[in-house]
């Protein structure tokens, strides 16, 4: 190595997107399994978004569900979605890795080949407990 010449080390962008309605302990597995991969982005879904993709609206608006992102993942970067362009975060943060939660699903007419960068899909956390849809129905 050349006198003075230093080391640097790159950490990779890990993004997860997400709607993160009532965070809870499926959705913390979710993120902390994405942090330890590398410095970690999070995209909330808009209000208009989620309901346009599920065909329901959230229980809680998008700027309370970044509010709860932020404060469980305080040294984490949290935005919110694009309404218009689903790939306009990715464009922006340029991740090495996107994160899927074992049940997510793409928005339509995008499939994990679309994405410019790797994408891992994580097994499920406890589902029959924490699996969003059955904690709405109160199951």
């Amino acid at each position: 190595m050349p006198t003075g010449a230093r080391i640097t080390s790159v950490i990779m962008r890990v993004l997860v997107f997400g709607t993160f309605d009532n965070l809870h302990p499926g959705h913390k597995y979710l993120l902390n399994e994405a942090q330890q991969r590398g410095e970690l982005w999070i995209v909330v879904g808009l209000d208009e978004t989620v309901k346009r993709v599920k065909g329901f609206p959230p229980e809680q608006n998008h700027n309370e569900r970044k509010q709860a992102v932020e404060k469980a993942f305080p040294q984490s970067h949290v935005l919110l979605g694009d309404s218009e362009d689903y790939f306009q975060p990715i464009r922006n943060i340029k991740p090495g890795l996107v994160i899927l939660g074992y049940d997510q699903e793409l928005p339509p007419g995008i499939s994990k080949s679309s994405f410019p960068c790797r994408v891992e899909r994580l097994s499920a956390y406890k589902p029959e407990e924490y699996k969003s849809s059955l904690r709405r129905r109160g199951i």
